[in-house]
């Protein structure tokens, strides 16, 4: 089989594919050759073996530790790729994945304590270091917060269950869900006064979190509020786009000049997809910053950026984003 891309030349077979919760599967996968990837890290997959449609998504295995490398992926409706991944490819195929990519690791981390805390999907790099280091580093502490709707969207539950019981003297698990809260779990949300509560030394510890960007935002402002320096504070950027939107989101005002479009979005999703929901044209490969495919001019507005990497200093002067990599935290107008 041809490589589709160069941004994809690393052929993996999936070896089986395993449902994780209601709408959450684990594809296991079989390297070809050698796949180097530290914990924590996302990579490119060629969807549909194509040379253009690019989705990323976190290695939620864990380097020198997992059977296979692993992809948890979570269906989108509409979207193309997690639907094909989820729903249409079958173990014996053959899927185009990138160098691993990303700098949230712990891997590059010299603490021995640790504070996690995942919302929703964004527990696939969480799990991946978790795992990791209680393996690696057997003088390493870890509290582990994780944050889901209901019982029944725990990804990893087993696991999860099993690395408590393994490493009772490492790892502290806090499992929260907002609703049908049961025996065993946390009601409702992460707040200040909880982590308070739960995490005495929290200073003392690098703070890692991935989910929704409302929830990473927020656990931000308690971890500063409770002394954790910036130094030790660490959130996952990628994992703010569509697959981690929960619904509870605020909603924001689009406006895009160029088609006479006014629309909403949930804030924290990134302009691609708010984009791409809306039927607005637009081009995307890679979908990680990385290509420069899906360059947009926004006129005015709130938004923060992850990667600039193929614009120009006088394009981000201009207003000139990546859409994959913009998260939009208000109203925004686009050219």
């Amino acid at each position: 089989m041809t490589m589709p891309t160069t941004l994809c030349p690393n052929a993996m077979q999936i070896h089986s594919i395993r449902q994780e919760t209601a709408d959450v599967w684990t594809l296991e996968l079989i390297a070809q050759d050698f796949y180097p990837y530290l914990p924590g890290q996302y990579a490119l997959v060629s969807i549909r073996n194509s040379d253009s449609t690019l989705r990323a998504y976190t290695i939620s295995s864990s380097p020198g530790l997992s059977r296979f490398i692993t992809l948890t992926v979570r269906t989108l409706p509409g979207g193309e790729g997690s639907t094909w991944l989820t729903q249409e490819v079958k173990p014996g195929n053959t899927l185009w994945l990138s160098d691993a990519q990303g700098e949230f690791t712990c891997a590059k981390v010299t603490d021995k304590r640790y504070l996690m805390l995942a919302g929703g999907c964004g527990v696939t790099p969480i799990m991946s270091m978790t795992r990791w280091l209680l393996a690696n580093q057997p003088e390493s502490n870890l509290i582990v917060f994780y944050n889901v709707r209901t019982p029944a969207d725990v990804i990893f539950a087993q696991e999860w269950q099993q690395l408590v019981q393994r490493y009772p003297s490492q790892l502290t698990l806090y499992l929260m869900a907002e609703h049908q809260a049961n025996e065993g779990y946390l009601s409702g949300r992460i707040s200040q006064e909880l982590i308070a509560e739960k995490v005495s030394d929290i200073n003392a510890r690098t703070v890692m979190t991935c989910g929704p960007a409302v929830y990473m935002e927020q656990v931000e402002a308690i971890s500063y509020a409770l002394g954790v320096s910036r130094e030790r504070f660490h959130k996952e950027q990628f994992h703010t786009a569509a697959e981690c939107i929960t619904g509870n989101e605020p909603m924001l005002n689009i406006s895009v000049v160029h088609t006479n479009q006014q629309f909403t979005a949930p804030v924290g999703t990134t302009l691609l997809y708010a984009l791409e929901q809306n039927k607005v044209p637009v081009i995307a490969a890679c979908r990680s910053g990385v290509c420069g495919s899906c360059k947009t001019l926004i006129v005015k507005g709130h938004y923060t950026t992850t990667s600039q990497m193929s614009l120009t200093e006088d394009e981000i002067a201009q207003g000139y984003v990546l859409a994959c990599s913009c998260q939009l935290t208000g109203d925004v107008e686009v050219a």
